[in-house]
């Protein structure tokens, strides 16, 4: 029995036969998925929206208004945290019975952080971007000024040689 060591190409290479005579040739890309798709038998949207805690049935453990002080909010719900998890441990000794509730309590603390958190992530992603282009610039400025300065070097060994040549 002969078996290949990879499978064959997909029939779609024959697509970009004439590529290299001409690169228009080549099919458009597929135009971008706009509103809510099918992926994996899961159905998913475009939109980045993060879903409410109480779209998501978690009751919502800081306050509810705009002007949240995340850092207060998050060390407050790690406290409780902490507590929750020492009075799992008292719970698991002494009345085992109550085990559920507390692990729920637990949840609920840990879905109520994830949610602060996510809710931080584009402010991240724009600290992140403009962290990159600063660097980005910075690198930029060093090269043009690694130019010039090579540059003048390669003039002053032109004016050197021809100083040189003149004197001969």
């Amino acid at each position: 029995m002969a078996t290949a060591t990879y499978p064959p190409p997909p029939p779609y290479y024959r697509l970009y036969k004439e590529y290299s005579e001409n690169p228009n040739s080549a099919p458009e890309p597929p135009p971008p998925i706009e509103g809510t798709y099918v992926s994996f038998g899961g159905n998913y949207t475009t939109e980045d929206v993060l879903p409410s805690l109480e779209e998501q049935g978690v009751p919502q453990l800081y306050p509810k208004d705009s002007n949240v002080d995340y850092k207060k909010e998050l060390r407050s719900l790690n406290r409780e945290l902490q507590l929750h998890i020492l009075e799992l441990a008292d719970v698991l000794v002494d009345r085992p019975s109550q085990y559920a509730k507390r692990i729920g309590e637990i949840s609920s603390i840990f879905k109520n952080l994830h949610h602060l958190l996510n809710s931080l992530r584009p402010h991240q992603a724009r600290a992140t971007l403009i962290h990159i282009m600063e660097i980005q610039i910075q690198q930029r400025k060093q090269a043009v000024e690694d130019i010039k300065r090579r540059r003048e070097e390669a003039q002053r060994l032109l004016k050197d040689a021809f100083v040189t040549l003149d004197g001969q």
